[in-house]
């Protein structure tokens, strides 16, 4: 009986004095500071025009935790939109899951609608449990015509914030300067879980769209050549039929 009471107190102790340990070299659950710091997201624009494809990855150092769940938090302009459709349609032919914040409105123009969050939910990139992608359709929206002969205008997109989080991990109070926060566990929103949001991990800063905008110059004239050619098509319209007597 007492060689049962002080093997468990010796392991009792040696558990308080291996996770001490731990939290004093910031390593819980397999998240050790110096591995959080070595991650790594960068962005990619492929395509031209108003239709391109953004191409997230994110990379880790050896030794991923098997249960390892990642986040990339998108905050986009009102310059750029996601089609919900395409995306629903992605989603059953592709692992790619993306949730909105709120409803997207495909047809209105830039300055009449405003930014919204995109959480991505990243898959490994083949066989390689270090390396996840997650490619996005976007598409640029049209903006107000240019008065001052600007052929373009850019839409930069921020870097994506990356969380991260473990099912056997719940105590991050040692990984400073990184934060907790609550966020959807899953695309599905079905429930929340507390993810670590990993600072310094980016490896560009943002990136750019080039859109291409309308002359402003130009309305009155094309207005003009509108209602010129309307009217006159209106009239020989007009005389045909009164000549052919066909009404």
């Amino acid at each position: 009986m007492y060689f049962a009471l002080f093997t468990s107190l010796a392991y009792l102790t040696a558990c308080n004095c291996w996770t001490t340990k731990d939290e004093k070299n910031g390593d819980i659950c397999g998240l050790s500071k110096q591995w959080l710091e070595s991650t790594s997201v960068s962005m990619e624009i492929n395509k031209k025009g108003f239709h391109r494809e953004l191409v997230n990855t994110v990379q880790f150092s050896p030794d991923v935790p098997g249960d390892l769940k990642v986040l990339l938090v998108h905050r986009w302009p009102s310059g750029i939109y996601v089609d919900p459709y395409q995306l629903a349609s992605l989603n059953d032919h592709s692992d790619l899951q993306i949730l909105l914040d709120y409803t997207i409105d495909l047809e209105v123009p830039a300055h009449k609608t405003v930014g919204f969050v995109a959480l991505v939910y990243p898959t490994p990139d083949g066989q390689n449990p270090r390396l996840l992608k997650a490619t996005i359709p976007i598409h640029g929206r049209y903006h107000e015509p240019s008065f001052v002969s600007t052929k373009y205008v850019f839409v930069n997109l921020g870097a994506p914030e990356l969380l991260l989080r473990t099912d056997t991990c719940t105590d991050h109070q040692y990984l400073e300067p990184h934060s907790l926060v609550d966020a959807p566990c899953t695309a599905a929103n079905s429930s929340m879980c507390s993810w670590v949001t990993i600072q310094h991990q980016q490896e560009q800063g943002h990136a750019s769209l080039q859109i291409p905008v309308g002359d402003g110059s130009l309305v009155i004239p094309v207005c003009t050549g509108t209602l010129l050619v309307t009217m006159m098509c209106c009239v020989a319209l007009s005389k045909n039929i009164w000549k052919h007597g066909i009404f």
